[in-house]
């Protein structure tokens, strides 16, 4: 059990850093369209996510309150969304392609500030990981190893051009390649000790499992809407971030449904 746990730990934290290491191999930055599609990918895979890994089981777990089994999973949702709002207001960031820094004031530079916003992105991806292996370690019946394992899957394949995202800017920047290499699996390294941490508090609190399963899903939810949809509508292109979330979104609903 423990051997499975650390594998669906270690698979995303592997995406963000294969993602990270293609500063060794590209020669300039990601392409417009090809930074839209990507982005249009991880923010279906995110949402699909929220739905069947999150919410839907958190619906189901609740099943004995009758009709108000929705409660946990708005609540939690809820809560989600404001803890996040809180960490995007006072962590100074930037998002990719724009010049609009976020949060408190600082005078970091900008490729730190945009590693911050890939951080911040990457908590609630570690906490879902960590509800969800938590859920499957406490013997929940809708949700099984073969699922958790698909959840963890999607968030490396989404992963991916995060490390990028990281790391290419810092190299166009005069960093060395190793250096640009760091930052960008740095930034992914709070994915699996933000899992960690919300399997031992899961672990004192089982009763509320449901609410830290739709606290999941709005800590997703809020990223998806507040990074992800906004940097692959802006500008041209747009089109093809449209077309790879509703790509990301059917793969990770069919690779849950299926493997679930």
């Amino acid at each position: 059990m423990v051997e499975n746990v650390l594998l669906g730990l270690f698979i995303p934290f592997l995406g963000t850093t294969l993602g990270a290491g293609c500063v060794f191999f590209l020669k300039k930055e990601m392409g417009e369209k090809l930074q839209k599609a990507l982005t249009g990918f991880a923010a279906g895979v995110m949402v699909a996510a929220s739905i069947w890994s999150l919410i839907i089981p958190a619906m189901e777990q609740s099943s004995g309150m009758g009709k108000f089994s929705f409660v946990p999973a708005i609540v939690g949702f809820w809560v989600g969304i404001l803890f996040l709002l809180a960490i995007d207001r006072l962590t100074p960031h930037l998002h990719f392609n724009t010049n609009e820094k976020e949060g408190v004031r600082s005078k970091l530079k900008n490729t730190t500030m945009l590693m911050f916003a890939v951080t911040i992105h990457n908590i609630p991806e570690g906490m879902t990981l960590g509800v969800v292996f938590a859920a499957w370690m406490s013997g929940e019946e809708t949700i099984s190893l073969s699922a958790a394992l698909t959840l963890a899957i999607g968030i490396a394949l989404q992963n991916f051009p995060e490390g990028a995202i990281v790391s290419g800017p810092m190299l166009k920047e005069g960093a060395s390649k190793g250096k640009s290499f760091a930052y960008g699996v740095l930034s992914g390294v709070v994915e699996p000790i933000a899992a960690a941490l919300t399997m031992l508090a899961i672990s004192f609190i089982t009763s509320a499992l449901p609410y830290f399963l739709g606290f999941a899903a709005g800590a997703m939810i809020y990223v998806v809407i507040e990074e992800l949809v906004p940097e692959m509508a802006q500008g041209t292109h747009s089109n093809m971030g449209t077309i790879f979330f509703a790509f990301g979104f059917t793969l990770m609903m069919a690779l849950d449904v299926a493997l679930g």
